[in-house]
């Protein structure tokens, strides 16, 4: 949205949401768990410089933190909303039927989406994308026939995996992991398939084929707190999980990851693409909410500091992959200056 000019009703739904906020003291922060640490390290951070109360941060996933952050203005609202994918159009415009007519998109960096296994579990993994997919797929090619998924060892798929049970916990549909997933590994898995190949299929077909995860046993949807899948992997080592790099990080004592195409997810791998599994990062703003909420904008300059955001910065320190310089530069000119986004479809 650029230079729309505002109705007399939207302006007035604007005044009588900012007079709402004003009443609350603390900003309000939901959204993605993969995002949830690095806010909550800014928060952190925000708190201990300028002695203001720190920011209350809810994990609530990428898409239920959407609904929440797009369902209207004021106080009983959030100001901002953390998301391990971009924002979809049709959450777009349940902001907009709401009300919430300028946000501002933050891309604050990049993630690997890794698979890790105890540390308890002494085998060298490595998996390809097409492993991966007819590991966890809900129908794979059987016989030259699409059917449902029969695979339950991970042998049955490529003699030289450890032959093992296949499971693997990972994100439930209302994350965006779960959303990065499916579309970075499982589509691409498939695509591998000798099957797709040779069948011709396009996009459309694996968007409308490969996308669905498994529900006889060898997925389990976990929820969107990533401290539970670890529990699971500490009592079965031979259990994977899914999440993001920065949770692996931040977990090493306790966990290896599993290499992808030879690779492992690393800050290294990640920045130059190798990884064959990474994603973009963001947060959004509510920029009704901004000079309205007490401390919301110096926040929002805090999580735009050099400090959290350059390569050595505090967040890389927490696993966060940086943008390059002129990205970080632009990025931090955008948010700071409140540049709404406009997404069409």
């Amino acid at each position: 949205m650029s230079t729309a000019r505002l109705t007399v009703s939207t302006l007035a739904m604007l005044a009588a949401g900012a007079s709402a906020a004003s009443a609350r003291d603390e900003i309000r922060i939901v959204g993605s768990s993969t995002v949830f640490p690095y806010t909550q390290a800014v928060a952190e951070q925000f708190a201990n410089n300028t002695g203001a109360p720190s920011p209350i941060v809810e994990s609530t996933g990428t898409g239920g933190g959407m609904k929440i952050f797009c369902g209207g203005i004021g106080e009983s609202y959030p100001d901002i909303t953390g998301a391990s994918r971009a924002m979809k159009p049709s959450e777009y415009e349940l902001c907009q039927q709401n009300g919430v007519t300028d946000i501002s998109e933050a891309l604050i960096g990049y993630d690997g989406l890794s698979i890790a296994i105890s540390r308890a579990n002494e085998m060298e993994w490595d998996l390809t994308l097409e492993d991966i997919y007819l590991g966890l797929a809900a129908q794979v090619p059987v016989e030259g026939e699409w059917a449902d998924n029969p695979y339950t060892r991970w042998t049955e798929i490529n003699p030289d995996l450890p032959d093992v049970e296949i499971l693997a916990y990972g994100p439930p549909p209302t994350s965006g992991t779960r959303d990065a997933f499916v579309e970075l590994a499982m589509h691409a898995g498939c695509e591998e398939l000798d099957f797709v190949k040779e069948g011709g299929f396009d996009g459309d077909w694996i968007k409308q084929n490969c996308s669905r995860m498994r529900q006889d046993g060898p997925f389990v949807e976990a929820g969107e707190n990533d401290n539970l899948i670890v529990q699971r992997l500490d009592a079965d080592p031979n259990a994977m999980g899914i999440f993001g790099y920065s949770f692996l990080y931040e977990n090493l004592d306790r966990l290896k990851p599993v290499m992808i195409n030879g690779v492992e997810p690393a800050t290294e791998t990640i920045a130059d693409k190798s990884y064959p599994i990474s994603r973009p990062l963001y947060f959004y703003v509510k920029n009704a909410h901004r000079g309205v909420i007490p401390n919301l904008d110096a926040f929002i300059e805090e999580y735009m500091s050099d400090d959290a955001l350059e390569q050595g910065g505090y967040l890389a320190e927490r696993g966060l992959v940086a943008l390059g310089e002129d990205e970080l530069t632009q990025l931090q000119d955008n948010v700071l200056d409140g540049k709404p986004m406009d997404l069409q479809d």
